[in-house]
């Protein structure tokens, strides 16, 4: 366990004035490249992703309260570009991917290239990570990367982020999705983190008071706050999600696919994201503050 100094961090750094969390994610990597290859026939260069990111952090930050960048394609160039916008909090992306298990994002651990330290010095305020939850593997792994993740975080005087996501087992048994966003929750939600980023139960689809119900239970389970993530949710879809979630305990959301992810393959990339992916991120604060003035 930790023995770093226990004092909880000041998380309105992350807020909107309303105390609601408007959080835009640019920190997708071989998931986004992926998205542009959809759109295109030839290869798709890290230069096009870099640049996409660049764009999407200069338009759309000055509406929202954070962003998180990834080291891969981002962090260095959106710091030495100054592409964050005043008032937007900087998150860097702490965790490093492998393909595995026919999956682009297979296994995951602590990227020994993001010093704490260093990108505290060039302006980050906050560390994510992402956590893989499968119901057949041992969760010894997951609690220890967790618990060193958030001790890394106090170390250098960050705020702790972390993202367990639902995936299948390996051994080929039968599961639930949903269930494993409600386990991962139970399991690792406890552990320090600062800040708890969660799937929207059954993807935002279906009955409503069912949604609720199951954001209830990460309310229950979940220490600290928490946010909603967009993936896997229908864009026009995801407001109301939100609004679902927010209802039974949610801050807000973490959010990018649900924002920008129309804009990839569009002929003019950022007059589509100073149009449609602004309005749709404006939308979403309005449902946060709305949320929160509802508490």
């Amino acid at each position: 366990m930790s023995s770093a100094p226990t004092t909880a961090p000041d998380l309105s750094v992350l807020r909107r004035p309303s105390g609601g969390y408007a959080m835009l994610a640019i920190d997708q990597r071989e998931a986004m490249r992926a998205m542009f290859a959809e759109h295109q026939a030839e290869p798709v260069g890290n230069e096009q992703v870099t640049a996409f990111k660049l764009a999407a952090a200069r338009i759309l930050t000055p509406y929202a309260s954070a962003v998180l960048v990834d080291r891969q394609f981002a962090f260095d160039r959106v710091v030495a570009e100054r592409a964050v916008a005043p008032g937007c909090a900087l998150i860097a992306a702490a965790d490093r991917f492998h393909a595995a298990h026919g999956e682009l994002v297979g296994e995951v651990d602590i990227d020994p290239d993001v010093v704490p330290e260093r990108v505290r010095d060039q302006g980050a305020v906050a560390l994510k990570l992402l956590v893989l939850y499968r119901p057949d593997t041992d969760p010894g792994p997951r609690i220890e990367m967790v618990e060193r993740f958030v001790d890394q975080c106090r170390g250098a005087g960050l705020i702790s982020i972390i993202e367990p996501v639902s995936r299948r087992p390996l051994d080929g048994r039968a599961w639930d999705w949903d269930e494993g966003v409600l386990a991962a929750a139970a399991e690792l939600g406890s552990r320090g983190a600062d800040l708890y980023k969660a799937e929207v139960p059954l993807r935002g689809q279906g009955d409503p008071d069912e949604i609720r119900r199951r954001c209830a239970r990460i309310t229950e389970t979940v220490a600290s706050p928490w946010v909603v993530l967009s993936s896997g949710v229908p864009q026009d879809v995801f407001p109301d999600a939100v609004r679902l979630a927010c209802a039974e305990g949610a801050s807000g959301f973490l959010a990018g696919r649900a924002v920008w992810a129309s804009c990839i393959g569009a002929a003019d990339v950022e007059a589509e994201l100073a149009t449609h992916a602004v309005a749709r991120l404006r939308h979403l604060c309005d449902v946060v503050d709305t949320a929160m003035g509802e508490r």
